[in-house]
């Protein structure tokens, strides 16, 4: 896991090396072990290195192969490195390391662009043809590893944070009114490959780009599973899926074991992180470090879930840390998330990942997570009711349930030069629900929810937040062959149970049941979501600022309204909307955007 940084000349010119430079420093935090600069030609490289694999020398990045005249950077983990390492070896292959980069270097040589079809697990990489020029950038199939591009006419930048691209200089900061209009329907998502600023995009998951000497470029989208029932999966019953799930689950796991260093676990204590915990703990993983995160209690609720999992630390006989944040200090923690976000996340657990990640980092530099499983396996509770329409309504159903609100109450919100005249998230949802390759509407909310809207949510939030700290987060819920064998999976087991059916099934074979059929639970931050004093001194200071008021994307009487009464608007799904649009800007101001 790693920080990775590029540019790419078109018109003759020698790369900006200091720019490359700058960047490739604002990811230290990134990569505390080790950095690296390379030029040649029109193209130059920066590395920030987190060492996890190969921890000597030799697999020091940029990397060069001296025979295939290919240099690249790579960040994320090839969980099958060493089984590719041998495939190639018997191929004619000579290696020189011990690391997964020169994998993907000698795969690439190998295989070209179809080596991502090779590779399983989380990765953002460039490679660079010395002899041609050609560059080559690629993404993970479920976007799990980031990678942000900005251009002009002369020249390409490339990044594993927007952030790092900012500090290069030279960027288009100015506001993307698509973006902002997803922001505001989405509780903070932007899909790829917008970003907030007009100047940065994202490459989209599961997509290769070739890029030429001449600045052309290609882009090939080498994944996407059909969200159908298949002919092989016919005659099994509903035990032979929790069996298959289990296993595909047990697999997914165990790969994601693949260190030269310890491997921890980030246990809430729910379903999803338990079961990581019970499988690692049958594959004999003794001592297995784990950590939970804990909020003060504000406005009445309760912030933490030690009991859950303190019940499976025992259970398990891990080595169990507890961290108990008092209300006074989330403010301040919250500061240092914002610096840490590469896009904006109003997501109120992104402070707990981020103070949680700091204290994990001391004992461990890997750990395992649950994110993703309530997108792959129908977790949430509003599934069932976007099921339960036929599938040619599933866009109005999923728009009516998902939407924080409509485009003319956006209107109310942001001035006019902000706001596209269309409704421009609603068409996007119309226009993803149309694709073929999903059966039912919930096929097609899951096929939306999971290669879209999760990217760009607690997936980003999880990689933001840990690698902050040079702390690598695996999430097994997204290993790609469980992904394909959920969106194969019926309908109606993933719902059974009140959501997440068939992983409750398989969950109990593994953990005490008082793990499997409690209430869902979340990382609730109440000093967040009552909006307790420092937080919302804050948030009036943020929105009050000359910067903000320079900016003009609010309408001012509404700002107002808002801050009169902080804990009055919700957004449909009960969110804060004065924390939405504060966060936005605090992001903003945060991150030098003027």
């Amino acid at each position: 896991m790693c920080g990775l940084t590029g540019e790419i000349r078109f018109d003759g010119e020698r790369p900006d090396i200091a720019a490359v430079e700058r960047m490739t420093d604002r990811l230290a935090p990134r990569g505390p072990d080790g950095r690296g600069v390379w030029s040649h030609g029109a193209v130059a490289l920066g590395h920030r290195r987190l060492k996890i694999i190969d921890l000597s020398e030799s697999g020091a990045q940029p990397m060069v192969d001296p025979m295939a005249r290919l240099t690249g950077v790579f960040n994320g983990c090839v969980y099958n490195y060493r089984e590719l390492r041998e495939e190639l070896r018997a191929l004619g292959h000579r290696f020189f390391s011990d690391s997964d980069t020169e994998v993907v270097l000698k795969a690439y040589r190998q295989w070209g662009t179809d080596c991502v079809t090779h590779f399983h697990g989380m990765f953002a990489f460039a490679v660079v043809e010395q002899d041609t020029g050609r560059v080559v950038l690629a993404r993970d199939r479920l976007g799990v590893k980031p990678l942000y591009l900005t251009a002009t006419a002369d020249r390409l930048r490339f990044a594993s944070s927007l952030p790092a691209l900012l500090a290069a200089g030279d960027v288009d900061t100015s506001l993307d009114p698509v973006a902002l209009h997803q922001y505001f329907s989405w509780h903070a998502t932007v899909t790829a490959p917008h970003t907030v600023l007009n100047g940065v995009r994202k490459l989209p998951p599961a997509t290769v780009r070739v890029i030429e000497p001449d600045g052309s470029h290609q882009d090939h989208r080498y994944w996407q599973p059909a969200y159908t029932r298949r002919p092989e999966y016919a005659a099994m019953s509903a035990d032979d899926w929790t069996d298959a799930v289990l296993h595909a689950l047990r697999k997914a796991v165990r790969r994601r074991m693949v260190a030269d260093v310890p491997v921890g676990v980030l246990l809430s204590g729910g379903l999803d992180s338990s079961l990581i915990v019970a499988l690692l703990a049958e594959e004999g993983q003794n001592d297995l470090a784990t950590f939970s995160v804990g909020f003060e209690s504000e406005g009445g609720e309760d912030g933490d879930e030690f009991h859950y999992s303190d019940l499976v630390a025992r259970h398990f006989d891990t080595r169990h840390h507890q961290l108990m944040v008092p209300s006074d200090r989330v403010s301040g923690a919250l500061e240092t998330a914002v610096q840490a976000m590469s896009e904006p996340m109003m997501s109120h657990d992104v402070v707990a990942f981020h103070l949680l990640s700091e204290q994990v980092a001391k004992e461990v530099r890997v750990v395992q997570s649950g994110q993703g499983a309530d997108e792959v396996f129908a977790g949430y509770h509003w599934y069932p009711a976007m099921a339960d329409v036929p599938r040619r309504r599933a866009a109005d159903a999923y728009i009516a349930t998902y939407s924080d609100r409509s485009h003319q109450e956006l209107s109310a919100i942001l001035e006019p030069a902000f706001l596209p005249e269309r409704d421009v998230s609603a068409e996007f949802v119309r226009a993803h629900m149309a694709a073929e390759g999903a059966e039912t509407a919930l096929d097609a909310d899951l096929r939306l929810d999971t290669h879209v809207m999760m990217v760009d949510d607690p997936v980003k939030r999880v990689d933001n937040m840990t690698m902050d700290w040079g702390l690598e987060a695996r999430v097994p819920f997204l290993d790609h062959e469980l992904v394909e064998l959920a969106a194969a999976c019926p309908p109606e087991l993933k719902l059974a149970d009140g959501g997440k059916g068939v992983l409750k099934a398989a969950g109990r074979k593994v953990l005490p049941r008082e793990v499997v059929d409690r209430p869902k639970g979340y990382f609730p931050v109440p000093a967040i979501k009552h909006m307790a004093g420092p937080v919302l001194q804050r948030v009036r200071e943020t929105l009050t600022a000359p910067e903000a008021r320079a900016r003009g994307v609010f309408r001012q009487e509404y700002v107002t309204e808002l801050l009169a009464a902080p804990n009055a608007h919700r957004t449909r799904r009960g969110a804060n909307t004065l924390w939405q649009v504060a966060l936005l800007e605090t992001w903003l101001q945060t991150h030098g955007v003027r």
